[in-house]
């Protein structure tokens, strides 16, 4: 049985939140004796992780999802719970952990602004107390795969976001850490530069089998990168399969893309939908809930002269916002 990376048990964190006073009086009277409110960020989550994995971590903003990654990286203290990371507690070795672990926060850098990155990794290198010699083949070794030669030597105040990521993600790296975490890593980023992102991570998992672990709101990223997922909302963990299962269990439509040979109108077939139609290009969506993907497809050649066909799944944003939002048509068996 493959060792785990992570380990996670009834793991809670409650806040004190100040009560907004009402009217002078009030907030005279809060200078002196201010009122608190406990506002549970994280409710009770377990979670196992293997070595290896690739797990999206998900949810809505206030989900907890930060909240989280902070106990596992050892930033805050969980109010009860346990929690084990490489084998450790994070909150109390937290600087053991550092060593082993890296992280990458898409809207926070661990870049000197105004230095190149070549002498930021000069300097994680002697705070990571990595042996010259290796630091020398690590940093020869990213630099080169993640394409940051030619400016390597520029400040990093003039590089673009995508070429700061691809920086951030070498400085995460450049120690050799066994669990990678990454909220929101590909922010801002082209589209170009997101799936540069997508297939170093991958890259990196399959020849140094670092286990990621993953927050982003980009479904294209827990798609490409990610084998399972976790959703959490509310602070509680209310789903954790594969992404494949996923798309599986939830997904009662199908969307069609058709190129005619020569416009016309569509046929009207039981648990069909047009959702665009011009010209020679047609888009549907199918309730397979009301009519079985086949049939419909039989139904749409009986009649129609087609050039072309694509039968896709919606995009998985729109499956998980609807597990957030419970308007799922079915239930999962």
């Amino acid at each position: 049985m493959p060792a785990l990376a992570l380990e996670v048990t009834g793991l809670r964190k409650v806040f004190q939140v100040a009560e907004p006073a009402r009217g002078f009086a009030g907030r005279v009277k809060a200078l002196f004796r201010p009122e608190y409110r406990d506002v549970e960020a994280v409710k009770g989550i377990d979670l196992a992780v293997e070595e290896g994995e690739l797990l999206a971590f998900i949810g809505p903003n206030g989900a907890g999802k930060s909240t989280t990654i902070k106990m596992l990286t050892g930033i805050l203290h969980p109010t009860a719970g346990q929690a084990r990371v490489l084998g450790v507690v994070p909150w109390e070795h937290r600087s053991e952990l550092s060593r082993r672990i890296g992280t990458v926060f898409g809207q926070r850098s661990q870049l000197w602004y105004h230095l190149p990155p070549r002498d930021t990794f000069e300097l994680l290198s002697h705070v990571y107390e990595i042996p010259r010699a290796d630091f020398r083949q690590r940093a020869a070794d990213l630099v080169g795969r993640f394409e940051i030669d030619e400016f390597y030597d520029t400040p990093v105040r003039k590089l673009s976001l995508g070429q700061r990521m691809r920086c951030e993600l070498v400085a995460s790296l450049l120690h050799r850490p066994r669990v990678l975490f990454l909220d929101e890593p590909t922010i801002g980023l082209d589209v170009l530069a997101r799936a540069r992102v997508r297939e170093l991570l991958l890259e990196l998992n399959r020849q140094e089998g670092i286990t990621t672990f993953l927050t982003s709101h980009e479904a294209d990223d827990i798609e490409q990168i990610c084998r399972r997922v976790a959703i959490v909302n509310r602070g509680e963990l209310v789903l954790d399969i594969p992404v494949n299962e996923l798309k599986h269990r939830f997904l009662q439509v199908k969307v069609i893309d058709l190129r005619l040979n020569e416009p016309c109108q569509p046929p009207a077939v039981e648990g069909v939908q047009v959702l665009k139609h011009k010209g020679h290009g047609l888009k549907l969506e199918v309730d397979t809930t009301r009519v079985p993907i086949d049939r419909a497809l039989a139904e749409l050649f009986r009649t129609l002269s087609v050039a072309d066909i694509v039968v896709s799944d919606p995009p998985l944003e729109e499956i998980i916002g609807a597990i957030y939002s419970g308007e799922m048509p079915g239930e999962p068996p």
